[in-house]
C-alpha cells in the first residue's frame, strides 16, 4: 500500500468518508438511440472527477450510466430467455471502458469493475462483495463501475441498471456514503420548465411529493427515468445513504463541494436531497404544486 494512499485525506464534519458519483447517461449520449457516446463530455466530465480524485485521494467510486448503450442492450429482451439480459454486460462494459481511458488521460488510476462479478441476487436481495473495491480506495484508485445484469436466485440474469450500483456501496466499512447524480436536470422539478425550482428535500420513507411532480418517462427510456431514480435513492437513503439529485455541469471549476457538508454546497447550485436527515434550514413542508408539463421528457433522464 502506498504512503499516500495508506493516510487519505479526513473526512470534514458533516461530509462523507466515501463519495459515489453517478454521471447520468443523458449527459454523455443521446439515450433515443442505440450507440451514442459524446467522447468529448465524457472526457470533460472525467477531468473533473479525475481534480476530485486527486485531491481527496480513496474517498470516490465512480458509476457510469449506461446512456444510449445500455438502453439499447435491454429493448425488446425476449422474455422467454432467463440469459437475455447478458448483452447489458457487453454494452456497459464498452461504456466503462471509454470512461477508464479518459480517466487514464487525465492522469489518474481508475479500473473497471464487472459488477455481474461482485454481485448476486439473493432471496432477501442483493449481495456484493466490495473486496477489490476497499482495496483500490485504499491504494488511491478509482472504481468505475456501470448497469449490469446479475445472477438471480434462479440462475437468470436480471438488470441492475446503473441508479442501483450504488446502494452496493452503503456498507458499514466504507459509511458514510453520500450518493450524488449528476443528471440533465438541477433536482426533481416544481415548475414546468427544466430550468425550473427544485424539490428541495424528500423523505426516503415518503416520497409521495416528489412521484408526483415526475414527468411521463419517454418511450425510449427503458429504467423509468426520474421515477426510477427517486426510488432507487430513496431505498439507499433508507439504508443510511445522504443521496443527492443536481445537474450536471462539464464546464465546473470543480466538484470539491461534493464532498462537503451540504449546508456548506454553493448556494448556486440547486439540488434535491434524499435523506432521513431533514436540513434545519428548509421550512415546515408546504403543499406540492401540480405536476409538470409531461410533454417535456428531458428531465426524466
Amino acid at each position: 500500500m502506498s504512503a499516500a494512499a495508506a493516510a487519505p485525506p479526513p473526512a470534514r464534519a458533516g461530509g462523507p468518508r466515501t463519495l459515489v458519483v453517478k454521471v447520468g447517461g443523458s449527459l454523455v449520449s443521446d439515450k433515443r438511440t442505440d450507440d451514442h457516446l459524446d467522447t468529448a463530455a465524457i472526457h470533460a466530465y472525467a477531468a473533473l472527477v479525475a481534480d476530485l480524485v486527486r485531491t481527496f485521494p480513496g474517498r470516490t467510486v465512480f458509476v457510469a450510466g449506461g446512456g444510449a448503450l445500455g438502453h439499447g442492450a435491454v429493448r425488446d429482451l425476449d422474455a422467454a430467455d432467463g440469459f437475455a439480459a447478458l448483452d447489458l454486460t457487453r454494452a456497459t462494459f464498452a461504456v466503462k471502458w471509454a470512461w477508464t481511458a479518459a480517466f487514464r488521460e487525465a492522469g489518474i488510476r481508475a479500473l473497471p469493475l464487472q459488477v455481474a462479478a461482485m454481485c448476486t441476487d439473493q432471496r432477501s436481495g442483493a449481495v456484493a462483495d466490495l473486496t477489490v473495491v476497499r482495496r483500490l480506495l485504499a491504494e488511491g484508485v478509482l472504481p468505475v463501475l456501470s448497469g449490469d445484469c446479475i445472477l438471480t436466485a434462479d440462475g437468470s440474469l436480471r438488470i441492475y441498471g446503473s441508479d442501483h450500483v450504488p446502494g452496493m456501496l452503503v456498507d458499514g466499512s466504507l459509511g458514510p456514503v453520500r450518493i450524488v447524480t449528476l443528471t440533465d436536470v438541477p433536482g426533481i422539478l416544481t415548475g414546468t420548465g427544466p430550468d425550473g425550482p427544485v424539490l428541495p428535500w424528500v423523505s426516503p420513507d415518503d416520497t409521495a411529493s416528489a412521484h408526483a411532480l415526475v414527468w411521463e418517462t419517454a418511450p425510449w427510456d427503458t429504467s423509468d427515468a426520474m421515477r426510477g431514480k427517486v426510488d432507487a435513492l430513496a431505498a439507499h437513503a433508507r439504508r443510511g445513504a445522504e443521496c443527492v439529485i443536481t445537474r450536471g455541469d462539464r464546464a465546473s471549476a470543480s466538484l470539491h463541494h461534493l464532498l462537503a457538508p451540504m449546508d456548506r454546497w454553493p448556494a448556486d447550485v440547486p439540488h434535491t436531497l434524499i435523506s432521513r436527515t431533514r436540513p434545519a434550514s428548509l421550512p415546515h413542508p408546504r403543499t406540492a404544486p401540480p405536476p409538470s408539463d409531461p410533454g417535456i421528457t428531458s428531465a426524466r433522464s
